[in-house]
């Protein structure tokens, strides 16, 4: 199959790929505070990217400046504080 060459990348073993789109929606973002501090609590972040199938990770930094992503289950409808009120994602 013939593909257009914007879509073409070679990857690190010199291999001739085709980016491929698997899906594109929304994503939200989130980290954890203590509530009596405001600050936050550990240092993870969740991701919730919301396509066409609603996924969740958390997002752990490493030493090195890399994250571990470790995927979790959708927990569905939620609210999250935008730094004055409640508003929800998962929608």
């Amino acid at each position: 199959m013939e593909y257009p060459k914007d879509v073409l990348t070679i990857s690190k073993k010199g291999k001739v790929e085709v980016r491929n789109l698997v899906d594109r929606g929304k994503f939200v973002m989130y980290e954890y505070l203590d509530p009596k501090t405001g600050k936050r609590s550990e240092n993870k972040v969740k991701l919730v990217l919301l396509g066409k199938e609603k996924k969740e990770f958390f997002l752990i930094p490493l030493k090195d400046g890399r994250y571990l992503c470790l995927p979790t289950e959708y927990k569905g409808r939620r609210q999250v504080w935008d730094g004055e009120k409640a508003v929800e994602i998962g929608c």
